[in-house]
């Protein structure tokens, strides 16, 4: 991830290349970044949901990470394909 300002809502997948504490890898849905923080060149503090198999919040956590390390997630429902819409045809009266 190169540039871009995480935003509330994006889901990411945290791994050993964001930081070595993540040797077990983490998906995490950000609250928001944390910019008045110290921090190094290319790292920066994130306030995020952890989020388990089902994507439900389990723990809310802040976290240091290398910005190159994060994995930007598409959300789960812009990878399936949409319904359209049923057609819905007018009540017909009985024409009597």
């Amino acid at each position: 991830m190169t540039g871009r300002t995480l935003r509330a809502g994006d889901v990411v997948l945290l791994t050993a290349a964001a930081s070595v504490q993540f040797t077990k890898p983490i998906v995490v849905r950000v609250i928001r970044e944390l910019p008045d923080r110290y921090t190094y060149d290319g790292w920066l503090w994130l306030d995020v949901y952890e989020l388990d198999t089902k994507g439900l919040a389990v723990a809310r956590r802040e976290l240091f990470v290398m910005r190159e390390g994060v994995q930007v997630q598409l959300p789960r429902h812009a990878n399936e394909a949409r319904k359209p819409a049923p057609v819905r045809h007018p009540a017909t009266v009985g024409v009597g």
